[in-house]
């Protein structure tokens, strides 16, 4: 309240106690004149005297006028005292829960769990407190508008409510996240198993909002105040609980999401390992410590170098060497995904214009740089800068990205392929890809996923698989990459299968920039070494056919 508001109120007070005494004194005095005036009116009115006094009639009424205002003034205050209690009670309300879903706030919904939870251990009893987050709930606004996001939310809330006990305290914590917490026998928690099953249930009706049918679940993260059958250390307050909570609710997603679990100790040192790596990544970025690596691949039929595939490492300064597999879907999931792999783009541009300009450089896209729709025009930017010529690149997207958005996809494709990139089909074989999708996308090549190459020599079911890959290719006038040819064996079943490019690490480890160049001048392959070798051949006959072959076969 401010200094203006408080001095208007305490003015407002002291009017208020000088209109009560003056009402309070008019009483009085009605009381004290009434009785002599009234008697003499009386009689006067009957003829029997001479009347009453008019200084002590104008006295009386001048009280009488005195108690009316003191008793307007009392209606009016007590409609203003209903009417600020009300005010204070709607604030009140509003300071504790949510407006659009009604439920108790972040703020409230601590308090008063300390507060259930006081009470439930002063019983034996336990509580537990539930984290929920609405899974992809982003994607809903995104495509159908905040509108529809607020319907959304105003149900699950009201699915919540109606499927929760009586003594359970309901809040919407934040956006898309919503907590709750109940007392129950810390000797039967199968009962809050019982609770959250239930609730995923639930939450994956599809909902019908202004016509449009949106697809709902949810994860659930849960924590107690008990281990075992005893009750926790004071720890474990409402701050924790929650914190806990979301602990868990996180491995639930991280998980596949539509599930619940429970807190464990372990998550959390998780949790605080990912957070490193999160701080680790956006500093990696910043300083540059995101290197690319070079994987060869060959022509299986005549042995020949064809070109690199460019992997990220990450020679982190605090961690060491991490893998690929740990800070790539880190990095999509905070957003700096699209400036790290510019930056190894940029730099496998600058590596490959030093190799042999029949060399091709392949890339892995993300799924989430597929979500920008500059993207192609962005990557097409980064080659003219570096001046790299399209017709040496080759794109590859996972079979995931064409369920997002496959119309954009489409555009993307043919927008790059129209400037002579290459774009290939990652991984394929893992995902869902129909054969509409294989016959209207304008892809230049397949890549056969390595779970179904390294099992060639072991599994009759996968060589199946490849050889029907391999097929589907041929019809669809589509080359084939086989990736993770690990042994002669593997690299001698696909040779049967017709003529193919493969990787792995039979022929080597991915390579440096540096370790890349020894390789390529040891063969002849480094940009330049045609043209003197074709200058050699001019001056000495010789030696023409020894370095045209070797150039060749690599």
């Amino acid at each position: 309240m401010s200094e203006k508001q408080t001095n208007e109120t305490l003015g407002r007070a002291e009017r208020d106690l000088v209109a009560l005494g003056i009402a309070i004194a008019a009483i009085i005095l009605f009381v004290a004149t009434g009785g002599s005036v009234l008697p003499d009116v009386v009689r006067s009115m009957l003829g029997n005297g001479k009347g009453p006094d008019l200084v002590l009639v104008n006295a009386l009424l001048l009280n009488i006028a005195l108690i009316i205002f003191g008793w307007r003034r009392y209606r009016e205050l007590t409609s203003e005292i209903a009417e600020r209690k009300k005010a204070e009670a709607l604030a009140r309300q509003l300071a504790e829960t949510d407006p659009l879903t009604g439920c108790l706030n972040r703020r409230s919904m601590t308090h008063a769990t300390e507060q259930l939870r006081l009470r439930a251990n002063a019983r034996g009893q336990a509580i537990a407190f539930f984290m929920v987050d609405l899974d992809n709930f982003k994607q809903v606004n995104d495509m159908n508008g905040h509108s529809v996001g607020d319907v959304v939310l105003v149900e699950m809330a009201n699915r919540l409510r109606s499927r929760l006990p009586d003594d359970a305290l309901l809040a919407r914590i934040g956006g898309d996240e919503f907590a709750f917490v109940l007392p129950f026998d810390r000797m039967q928690p199968e009962r809050i198993d019982d609770i959250a099953i239930r609730l995923l249930e639930s939450s994956a009706i599809p909902l019908e909002v202004e016509g449009v049918y949106v697809d709902t679940s949810m994860s659930i993260g849960i924590a107690s105040d008990h281990e075992g059958t005893s009750l926790s250390d004071e720890a474990a307050d409402a701050a924790t609980l929650m914190h806990r909570a979301d602990i868990a609710m996180y491995q639930a997603k991280k998980q596949g999401k539509s599930r619940h679990f429970w807190f464990e100790a372990t998550m959390e040192n998780e949790l605080r390992f990912r957070n490193e790596l999160e701080s680790g990544i956006r500093r990696g970025v910043e300083n540059r410590e995101f290197v690319p690596y070079y994987e060869q691949q060959i022509d299986l039929e005549t042995g020949e170098l064809m070109g690199f595939e460019m992997l990220a490492r990450w020679n982190s300064s605090t961690m060491g060497v991490v893998s690929p597999e740990i800070f790539i879907p880190i990095a999509e999931d905070i957003g700096v995904i699209a400036e790290l792999s510019e930056q190894l783009m940029a730099q496998a541009f600058e590596d490959a214009l030093l190799w042999d300009p029949s060399l091709t450089l392949s890339v892995n896209i993300s799924p989430i740089q597929l979500r920008d729709p500059w993207f192609s025009q962005k990557l097409l930017k980064l080659m003219v800068k570096h001046n790299f010529p399209p017709h040496r690149l080759e794109i590859e997207i996972t079979e995931s990205c064409l369920h997002e958005n496959i119309g954009m996809v489409r555009t993307m494709i043919a927008s790059l392929r129209n400037q002579g990139v290459q774009v290939s089909l990652d991984d394929f074989g893992t995902g869902y890809s129909s054969l509409e999708q294989l016959r209207s996308l304008p892809f230049d090549r397949l890549k056969i996923d390595r779970s179904f190459i390294s099992e060639l020599g072991a599994a009759e079911a996968s060589s199946q698989i490849v050889d029907a890959i391999v097929s589907l290719g041929r019809g669809l006038d589509m080359p084939i990459t086989a990736e993770g040819i690990e042994d002669g064996e593997i690299l001698e079943a696909l040779k049967k299968m017709g003529k193919l490019k493969g990787q792995g690490y039979h022929y080597g480890r991915p390579e440096t920039q540096e370790q890349v160049m020894a390789r390529l001048e040891n063969v002849g392959r480094l940009a330049g070494a045609k043209a003197a070798t074709s200058d050699l051949a001019a001056g000495d006959p010789a030696t023409a056919l020894p370095e045209t072959k070797q150039a060749a076969g690599g």
